[in-house]
């Protein structure tokens, strides 16, 4: 049933090893840019605001697939974008993790906003009050308690970013999805042992993920 695995035509563990180097640099990526534009969903700087609430809801609302191949044709086609890339597949690759740290640090932004909500505002009127900026309120004070707060959100973040990396083979990225989609093509008699291996993979790529961030949760969660 599973002769397929031995045949040595699929690079099985390769294909996920491109699904966990997307979600790794995607995550780091959507971290940075998510907590940056929850900053500016906070700030107190009217521009700042109006632009961190206007790409929150127009990426947030926009298809993952529209947005990579927006990515791929817009920017690395038409405009030439290759993002220190040499070859198709690099460039892809990159454009890809480029597509989902856009999308993705949008769910991010509003998990580490709901977080900054649970911080009670006498903490940030009684820094201000101290002669502390807003930057330094915000670094200082509220996000390691907001972070805090929404270990378990970012992990369902986390989790359907894993997921969500299989639309990156809709521009011509060779992770685990890509790899399915030909191995179905070419052993259609075994087409529920194909669905059987690549559903394994992903349990055992999200479950220790999520087992894993919430147990962090618990540990780190701020008692109120």
């Amino acid at each position: 049933m599973f002769d397929f695995l031995d045949s040595g035509q699929y690079d099985l563990l390769g294909a996920f090893w491109v699904t966990v180097q997307l979600t790794l640099y995607s995550a780091v990526g959507s971290l940075i840019w998510g907590t940056l534009l929850a900053g500016m969903r906070v700030s107190p700087v009217p521009l700042l605001r109006t632009f961190g609430t206007g790409y929150v809801n127009v990426v947030r609302n926009t298809p993952l697939t529209l947005v990579l191949v927006g990515c791929s044709l817009g920017l690395g086609q038409t405009l030439q974008f290759t993002l220190g890339g040499q070859d198709f597949k690099s460039i892809g690759f990159r454009l890809a993790v480029l597509g989902l740290v856009a999308y993705t640090s949008t769910f991010v932004c509003e998990s580490i906003r709901s977080g900054i909500n649970t911080v009670p505002v006498g903490q940030a009127e009684a820094a201000r009050a101290l002669g502390l900026s807003f930057r330094q309120v915000l670094t200082l004070i509220i996000l390691p308690q907001a972070f805090r707060s929404v270990v378990a959100p970012l992990a369902n973040v986390l989790i359907a970013l894993t997921k969500n990396t299989t639309v990156a083979a809709a521009i011509g990225v060779a992770e685990a999805s890509a790899l399915m989609k030909k191995m179905i093509e070419n052993e259609s008699s075994a087409l529920f042992a194909v669905f059987a291996v690549f559903a394994f993979g992903f349990i055992v790529l999200t479950l220790p993920t999520g087992l894993l961030l919430g147990w962090v949760s618990k540990r780190v969660a701020v008692k109120r």
